[in-house]
């Protein structure tokens, strides 16, 4: 279980959010919504560890992420808003090196049944930079069906992808709420997902 208690981030001399509580349950997905700016990003960043919070505290299976060390980092996976993809690098060099840093073994087969499934089937060894945008994106994406983690944190997650990428991303979400994971998420379009909870940030 996932709980933030009183969180308040800033940018600057600006609040971004104050005395934002929030709890997530397994089986259960959360989709923080806003406007550009309202600190969305920030939020999710604050969630995971990466940003820490003005005040208050974000706790996993109530202790504190700070205290938590490496359990958290292993049970937590953050796909940030861009694709974070090396462009010189194949997608299955790219999808191999991304678990290598979280410490999961990842062969090249492995790796290419990944990207097939993603739907990249036959460009697991081109350069990266000759892929679309969405493409790239699922390059990134595909690390959700090789890394072990129960939160999944997913800004933005649909971005730049086209109608049945959108589709396929809904039906690993789904699935993986079946399974009792977790997840969170950022979208300024409809989720392809069951109902869920909601938290809305101002501007």
């Amino acid at each position: 279980m996932l709980s933030a208690h009183h969180l308040r981030c800033s940018r600057g001399d600006r609040t971004l959010f104050a005395d934002l509580s929030l709890s997530l349950a397994p089986g259960r997905w959360l989709q923080v919504g806003g406007i550009n700016g309202a600190g969305k990003t920030t939020l999710l960043r604050t969630l995971v560890g990466l940003n820490p919070p003005d005040d208050g505290e974000v706790r996993w299976n109530d202790t504190p992420i700070r205290a938590t060390g490496e359990d958290f980092r292993r049970a937590c996976l953050y796909l940030g808003h861009h694709a974070a993809v090396k462009d010189e690098l194949s997608p299955v060099e790219n999808l191999r090196q991304a678990c290598a840093i979280d410490g999961v073994a990842l062969d090249d087969a492995q790796a290419g049944d990944a990207l097939r499934r993603i739907g990249l089937r036959g460009r697991g060894h081109l350069p990266t930079r000759v892929l679309s945008a969405g493409q790239k994106r699922r390059v990134l994406l595909a690390r959700l069906l090789v890394r072990p983690a129960t939160l999944w944190v997913l800004d933005e997650p649909f971005a730049a992808l086209d109608t049945d990428a959108v589709a396929l991303m809904g039906e690993l979400i789904g699935a993986h709420l079946a399974q009792g994971g977790l997840a969170i998420l950022t979208s300024h379009q409809p989720a392809p997902l069951p109902a869920g909870d909601f938290v809305g940030l101002a501007a």
